[in-house]
């Protein structure tokens, strides 16, 4: 009989009659824990092909019995055994092991031990966390969502656009860029490109020429953004889901950020049901009620102005932030957000048309003069996740804002879109790695990436 090798995984996807009639086979993996009675020994084999793990069962009369009680945590092996069914055990099947293969041992002074560990801890082990139970969990969900996010684009019929990491200009306009040089003694800023080139902090302005091309587009990367913000949400390098919309307004804009959001949601909880039980269970108690109350709940729409009167009347009522003094025309703290949507109107929010002087030039300027159509969605337990707007498409103003800005050099062609086609637009941006701590429930940024970029921060 030829002898099969069978992931954990795939030993997971069979039914009973044929786990039962599989006879010998071998399952290659990690030894994440071991514990024997004298007489018989369990091992938790890992091969990271799914959350679970295979139990394996080595008794005490075979030869090997001994050296396989001593085999460590994170130790490679290769049980060859047979597959017994456990009814009313903890695990639906368990492997008796007839022979084993030590494929590679581990050190004593390997970091990783029976006894929890912190998170800070791990992030200094960044090439060791993945084999933690968390991570292992945590990259798994995260490359499900990156998945989720093709697939939401791809089935709307959006053009995926690779924009370039290195670019001339700072779309967000807040100069917190990373400056590329080469070694050059000479002139090491200018002499590659001609002039001065820096790290992406956004994909937004090229993927929206895109946008007036192929209507719908998106860009999905990494951007990055020199501020040394010590904070649970600030990284230096992290990924963005950018779209764009032609002949979309800020209504239809919202309209794709609500159907967007729900469904990475219910991809996430419809595929990694065995990971978001564990965040459930060991990381975040309630995420998954609060994720199914996203999915369930009516996106309330309330204007900037409506949300300042409504924390001004709170603050008068008694309530207190750490920023009590609320003025039409601030940025809203991440308190004032959590209050609107938790508190006020229990469930997501889109805030919409802020003060002009507190976003980005590019958004388009209302009939007001004052607003502009920009966007935010508040949603319960985090505040915002995710920013948009309708695009200024109008030549003349555009030009003005960004002659008062005095950022029109070296994006005359972005001005020029207006000129040649143009028409109203509208996009958005989503943390990728704020979207993952939202559904799993992790506190930190630094802990959703698998090596993390912060300021004083590049081990690997």
């Amino acid at each position: 009989m030829e002898e099969k090798t069978l992931s954990v995984r795939e030993l997971f996807e069979l039914d009973e009659e044929t786990l039962k009639n599989l006879g010998e086979v071998t399952v290659e993996g990690w030894v994440r824990n071991n514990r024997n009675s004298g007489k018989v020994g369990f091992i938790a084999l890992h091969d990271g092909t799914c959350f679970k793990s295979l139990q394996v069962v080595y008794d005490g009369d075979h030869p090997f019995f001994e050296e396989v009680s001593h085999y460590k945590m994170g130790s490679a092996v290769s049980f060859k055994g047979t597959i017994v069914l456990t009814p009313g055990m903890k695990q639906p099947f368990e492997m008796h092991a007839t022979a084993v293969q030590l494929l590679g041992d581990v050190a004593d002074d390997y970091p990783l031990q029976k006894k929890k560990t912190s998170f800070e801890y791990l992030r200094d082990l960044a090439y060791l966390r993945p084999r933690t139970n968390t991570f292992d969990a945590l990259f798994r969900v995260r490359s499900v969502l990156a998945m989720g996010v093709h697939t939401f684009f791809q089935n709307n019929g959006f053009v995926y656009v690779h924009t370039p990491e290195i670019t001339a200009n700072d779309a967000e306009g807040a100069g917190s860029v990373f400056t590329v040089i080469t070694d050059s003694k000479e002139d090491p800023i200018n002499d590659f490109f001609g002039r001065r080139a820096s790290l992406t902090v956004s994909g937004q302005l090229h993927v929206e020429a895109f946008a007036l091309a192929f209507k719908d587009v998106y860009t999905f990367g990494p951007t990055f953004r020199a501020e040394k913000s010590n904070t649970p949400r600030h990284a230096s390098e992290f990924w963005m889901i950018e779209p764009e919309m032609a002949f979309a307004d800020l209504h239809d804009d919202m309209d794709c950020i609500e159907s967007c959001i729900k469904f990475l949601i219910q991809w996430v909880l419809d595929r990694c049901p065995d990971e978001m039980d564990f965040f459930e269970k060991w990381i975040a108690p309630g995420v998954k009620e609060k994720l199914m109350h996203v999915l369930n709940a009516p996106f309330t729409k309330m204007e900037y102005t409506e949300g300042i009167k409504i924390l001004q009347d709170a603050v008068k009522n008694g309530h207190k932030f750490e920023n009590s003094n609320i003025y039409w025309g601030m940025d809203l703290q991440s308190e004032h957000e959590r209050y609107l949507t938790e508190e006020y109107v229990k469930g997501p929010t889109f805030l919409i048309n802020y003060p002009k002087e507190i976003k980005s030039f590019y958004m388009r300027e209302n009939d007001d003069g004052k607003t502009v159509a920009a966007v935010d969605l508040l949603v319960p337990g985090e505040g915002e996740i995710v920013g948009g707007s309708q695009r200024e498409e109008r030549y003349d103003i555009l030009k003005a804002k960004m002659d008062k800005l005095g950022n029109t050099k070296g994006l005359e062609w972005y001005l020029n879109l207006r000129k040649y086609g143009g028409c109203i637009h509208s996009g958005f941006g989503i943390g990728f790695d704020r979207l993952l701590m939202y559904i799993t429930g992790i506190a930190n940024i630094r802990d959703t990436e698998p090596y993390p970029r912060t300021s004083s921060a590049l081990k690997y």
